[in-house]
């Protein structure tokens, strides 16, 4: 049992209250979930050239002798966040592949989050209000977002298997349920290329959708072939640079709840994470349809 939420602001003026509306939601689902948590925020999007890579190192990390490693070996000045608990953001205008060989050989203790535009991520162990006050997520900004409280069931509780997993670039899945062929899934895009980092059910899922982007499909197309080959229980929220997507698995075992006004829309498993919204009471309120896909834009 896990719990999922999801928000997307209509109003732009709400996109600086992002964090602060959605840390009640998140600690909503503490019941379903206390072994980790996280999320991902979708925010402006920066430069065509630029990436952004959410960095987690687990320990004590010299986080200026990345940078200055950085300066060295590329000629140029690196843009590295302030680290914030064991996390930090490098910007760069180099290809991902280059950046991301270059972290690869030279600092392999490093996990990357999460590579894009407009997406950063978070995730680590410990109860939701813990990892929320760890890493400040009422000052988060954007213009929507996805979280996840875990309670696992099929993997260890590490901060690399926590949710949100991503794949590609500004794309991320968070799920509650049990997929009862990702070993078959695993299989079949590793003959295409595709590297697993764990042994995570929900990150074949994920890997999985966004192979099917990388073939050409869109976020829809590639969510119609999940409905015909992904098996077993599950709710999957998918957060994109432009869009959420919900979906339920054909017999809607697993629970969600949606909240939609002129302003916003906001997702979760149980309503008790949506309660506190501003003018929720006046709210279209339903339950999704299983096997039936939910899709909103900025």
């Amino acid at each position: 049992m896990c719990g999922i939420v999801g928000l997307l602001v209509k109003n732009p003026q709400l996109r600086e209250s992002l964090g602060k509306l959605m840390v009640p939601m998140l600690i909503g689902m503490s019941d379903r979930g206390s072994d980790s948590a996280g999320l991902a925020v979708f925010a402006e999007p920066l430069a065509d050239k630029h990436r952004k890579y959410s960095l987690y190192s687990g320990s004590a990390f010299n986080w200026q002798g990345l940078a200055r490693a950085y300066h060295a070996h590329f000629g140029i000045e690196s843009n590295l966040s302030v680290p914030v608990g064991d996390r930090a953001v490098l910007i760069s205008n180099l290809s991902p592949d280059t950046v991301k060989l270059w972290l690869k050989q030279n600092y392999p203790q490093l996990h990357i989050l999460s590579t894009g535009r407009t997406i950063d991520l978070y995730k680590d162990i410990g109860k939701p209000a813990d990892v929320a006050h760890r890493y400040n997520f009422q000052s988060l900004k954007g213009s929507h977002l996805v979280g996840h409280t875990r309670m696992a069931t099929e993997s260890a509780v590490t901060p690399d298997r926590a949710h949100p997993f991503t794949a590609g670039e500004d794309f991320c899945l968070v799920h509650n349920g049990s997929l009862s062929n990702p070993n078959e899934i695993r299989r079949k895009i590793e003959a295409s290329g595709i590297k697993f980092e764990t042994d995570n059910d929900t990150e074949a899922a994920c890997r999985f959708l966004e192979w099917r982007m990388q073939e050409g499909d869109d976020l829809e197309a590639a969510i119609k072939r999940g409905f015909e080959e992904l098996d077993g229980f599950y709710t999957f929220l998918m957060g994109t640079a432009d869009k959420l997507a919900l979906v339920r698995d054909a017999f809607g075992c697993k629970p969600a709840v949606v909240a939609e006004t002129d302003e916003y829309v906001a997702i979760a498993s149980e309503f008790r994470s949506l309660a506190h919204l501003p003018n929720v009471k006046h709210a279209h309120i339903y339950e999704p349809v299983p096997e039936e896909m939910y899709v909103w834009k900025i």
